[in-house]
């Protein structure tokens, strides 16, 4: 049993005012359950990981692993096995004596080590491997061996901050689908440490969103894309980002320059009982699409294409109430438009939209 929870948990670093890092965050992660924490830099994300590996304080609350309170329990006596950015191998010993090293100074037997590292290096297609140094390996290769050297612990929770950062595009893209599939494999708790929403959308059973050590939102990949929790979380959730506009309410909905957007009377009348006179407009690039010259839509003068193949995603500028905005729409990346062109853009359907505050950033409707 390895269940993880985060009992209103705080870190507090001195200071006028004092900085809370980590805020009152409430978490509870289940046996087995493979959670990422992503926010941008200053989210809080790795001081949480390192207040449950025991190597940050938890100033107020609590932090519970296996149903047993661990905030004063030494890292050594926690049960964990951390995955770091930087691989920390020994330079002067084999990818086995790395990865068995812990269970050496535990008076582990050597028949029994070999086994294990044995069995870690068959999962992680490190076998050929054992007897080379570190400085013989590839950056992914080193971090399976960092991969192996906690598994062979055996832990209740695996705690991995940012371990692909330092791998090239291509080699992230395939580290990362090894490190899921090797989760669901052994079915050891996980907390993942990431900045990256992609990666997090991609490996996380679920994904906590932070920002400024509070916790936003947290979901399944697929909730947190689809009924984002407030603004912050639809913009940071999702790539390119959802486009966010603030626009002024008609009777009938909300006008975006030549198009009007009809919303359901149950929304106009939340958004009329908070007295608001505009809100926070999102439309994620996909929900946007060329229209013709007689279909309801925005003039968008293109600014840059980005073509990726299949798809291309362009950037251009609507007037919005006198102002220029920049919005993203996801076309053709057969037949996309060119620089300076101006075309018209319209919504492929209107329930793929967002409303917020634009005070609070709160989501509006459900």
């Amino acid at each position: 049993m390895a269940e993880v929870a985060y009992v209103n948990a705080s870190r507090v670093y001195p200071g006028s005012p004092p900085v809370r890092a980590v805020d009152e965050l409430k978490l509870d992660i289940a046996d087995g359950e493979f959670l990422v924490l992503v926010g941008p830099s200053g989210s809080g994300k790795s001081t949480a990981l390192r207040m449950l590996a025991g190597l940050e304080d938890v100033d107020e609350g609590a932090i519970e692993i296996g149903g047993k309170d661990v905030t004063n329990v030494p890292p050594k006596g926690r049960d964990i096995a951390m995955v770091f950015q930087s691989y920390a191998l020994y330079p002067h010993m084999t990818v086995g004596e790395n990865m068995g090293f812990a269970l050496k100074l535990r008076g582990v037997p050597k028949p029994q080590i070999k086994e294990k590292v044995a069995e870690a290096a068959k999962m992680l297609d490190l076998e050929k491997y054992l007897d080379r140094k570190p400085k013989a390996l590839s950056g992914g290769q080193r971090q399976r061996v960092a991969m192996g050297r906690a598994i062979v612990r055996e832990p209740s929770v695996f705690l991995m901050d940012e371990p692909l950062s330092n791998l090239d595009a291509k080699l992230r893209v395939e580290t990362r689908a090894n490190i899921a599939a090797l989760q669901r494999r052994l079915g050891t708790t996980t907390i993942y440490v990431t900045h990256d929403q992609v990666e997090a959308m991609t490996m996380g059973h679920r994904v906590a969103v932070l920002k400024d050590g509070l916790l936003q939102q947290c979901d399944t990949p697929r909730a947190l894309y689809e009924t984002p929790a407030n603004a912050f979380v639809a913009a940071f959730i999702g790539s390119p980002g959802m486009n966010l506009k603030t626009v002024p309410l008609t009777a009938a909905g909300a006008q975006l320059d030549g198009l009007e957007v009809p919303l359901p009377r149950t929304t106009l009348d939340k958004v009329g009982a908070e007295g608001l006179k505009e809100v926070t407009f999102g439309v994620r690039p996909e929900s946007l699409g060329l229209v013709g010259a007689d279909e309801a839509g925005m003039e968008l003068t293109v600014e840059l294409v980005e073509e990726l193949g299949a798809d291309a995603y362009v950037y251009g500028s609507v007037r919005i109430a006198d102002r220029p905005e920049r919005f993203i729409v996801r076309v053709d990346g057969r037949t996309p438009p060119v620089l300076g062109q101006t075309v018209r853009v319209g919504l492929r359907d209107n329930t793929e939209i967002h409303l917020f505050n634009p005070e609070s950033g709160a989501r509006i409707q459900g």
